[in-house]
């Protein structure tokens, strides 16, 4: 190299440290800026899920106050819309809000809960019990209020479709000794079962 030339590649690796030593500034800033974003939400959050026991009894009281004043509407028609069971319920009351169930897939599940403004429209409501929409007959309830921690059990029932469990234990078939010494006796207490012997 002569006197006059330039190092043209330490020249160009340090612009890029450069540029490098930016971009990681900024991306760091960003980091910061998220965790800070991160850090609020999760503060959010958990006051939300941990809240005192106060908040929780308010919210349940105000949970009870709604239902007192709603109807559970079974055997909705899948074509229903809100407008429509609103339209079927104005005459007992000043409907509040209309909520038709549906599943994952968005399709209604077959019911429908109607919320009215003032809790003597639900005396209302369950008069109109059995009434027809769209050629099918509503059942109408009163809305019960879940409390939560109350799981009702429910007991299985058989699958006719898996045949028939016995009480009686099972029994194995019977066991053949290995080199040819014949048959080994089964207990005698399984043949009491059997209605042959």
């Amino acid at each position: 190299m002569e006197e006059g030339d330039v190092d043209m590649v330490a020249a160009d690796s340090g612009a890029e440290l450069g540029d490098m030593k930016k971009r990681l500034k900024e991306m760091e800033d960003e980091a910061a800026a998220l965790r800070e974003m991160q850090a609020k939400v999760e503060k959010e959050m958990g006051a939300t899920a941990t809240q005192d026991p106060a908040t929780a009894t308010a919210n349940q009281a105000n949970r009870e106050e709604v239902d007192a004043r709603s109807v559970f509407v079974g055997n909705v028609d899948y074509s229903c819309t809100p407008e429509e069971v609103q339209q079927h319920f104005q005459a007992c009351g000043t409907v509040n809000r209309v909520t038709i169930r549906s599943n994952k897939f968005g399709q209604p599940k077959g019911y429908a809960y109607v919320e009215f403004v003032e809790p003597e429209a639900v005396q209302e409501a369950i008069l109109l019990n059995e009434s027809e929409l769209h050629g099918r007959q509503l059942k109408v309830s009163a809305k019960r209020t879940n409390i939560p921690g109350m799981k009702v059990f429910r007991a299985r029932r058989p699958n006719p479709y898996m045949g028939y469990r016995s009480r009686i234990p099972y029994m194995a078939a019977p066991f053949f000794a290995p080199y040819g010494y014949g048959k080994v006796p089964r207990f005698r207490m399984a043949m009491r079962y059997s209605p042959y012997y």
